[in-house]
């Protein structure tokens, strides 16, 4: 397979950090703001394979691979970890590409460094579509993992837990790719990663997110709690909740096609 060409900027700290740029609007037609593309974690841009087409046509699409995923450095076990310093990366990142205001897309632990821009910095988020994606994981199954993981690696991980993130009626030759795809990841990084996650809530600090917000919800949410869901909703002053009946956790992945024309049809819509 011939991977996707990257391109690459140092943070702050010193850290190798892969991004991509897609662009198939009409050249003569005004630009209008890009969409921000936040993979989940044990992601990386080649998860966007069915995304990127759709929404790239009608808005520029930046692509950032998280520190410690797909092509970004993983950095070394002395380097302090935080979500806010993935949101940082992400502020550098269109710092660097002059772009001063963008439409967040975030999957997963993508929308946390999402929900945290759009809290730290919202002169830069002009909306946040965030799909499967609540305010952190404290006190959810995730805590779990590390250990899991650390006894059978991530492979195996994620093959036993498939029914916790595709449905019955996925197809086998897309969840095989998912979990030879995750298991690619560094182990002791991810551990490091969920570890962080499974200690933040930031249910409190919600109605900070003062752009317009849109929810999509799995229906049948093993991870975490459905209702947390709702909470979002109600919490966040601008917020619209969709909900995809019956699919477990990983949305983005068993339908890439509906999520990013709900993206659209959420743009379209905020005018």
């Amino acid at each position: 397979m011939i991977e996707p060409t990257l391109s690459r900027f140092t943070s702050s700290d010193g850290i190798s950090l892969a991004y991509r740029v897609d662009d198939f609007t009409d050249p003569w037609r005004d630009q209008g703001i890009p969409v921000l593309m936040l993979h989940a974690a044990m992601g990386r841009y080649r998860r966007w394979y069915a995304w990127t087409p759709i929404i790239a046509r009608q808005h520029a699409t930046i692509s950032m691979e998280l520190r410690g995923h797909g092509s970004s450095e993983i950095p070394g076990p002395d380097t302090p970890f935080s979500l806010e310093r993935l949101v940082q990366d992400a502020r550098e990142l269109l710092d660097l590409l002059a772009v001063p205001r963008v439409h967040v897309v975030g999957l997963s632990a993508g929308g946390y460094v999402g929900q945290r821009l759009a809290m730290e910095s919202p002169e830069r988020v002009a909306t946040l579509s965030l799909f499967a994606s609540t305010p952190g994981l404290k006190g959810t199954q995730a805590a779990t993992w590390p250990e899991r993981i650390g006894k059978v690696g991530i492979e195996a991980f994620v093959r036993a837990t498939a029914s916790d993130r595709f449905g019955p009626d996925a197809d086998p030759a897309l969840v095989d790719w998912f979990c030879r795809q995750v298991g690619a990841n560094d182990p002791a990084w991810i551990g490091r990663f969920v570890t962080h996650m499974s200690s933040r809530d930031w249910t409190d600090d919600l109605p900070r997110i003062g752009c317009p917000t849109l929810i999509v919800a799995p229906g049948h949410e093993p991870i975490g709690e459905n209702n947390t869901y709702e909470v979002m909703a109600k919490a966040i002053p601008n917020a619209e909740l969709v909900e995809y009946d019956g699919m477990p956790h990983n949305i983005g992945d068993a339908a890439p096609e509906r999520c990013a024309r709900e993206v659209l049809r959420f743009l379209a819509a905020q005018g």
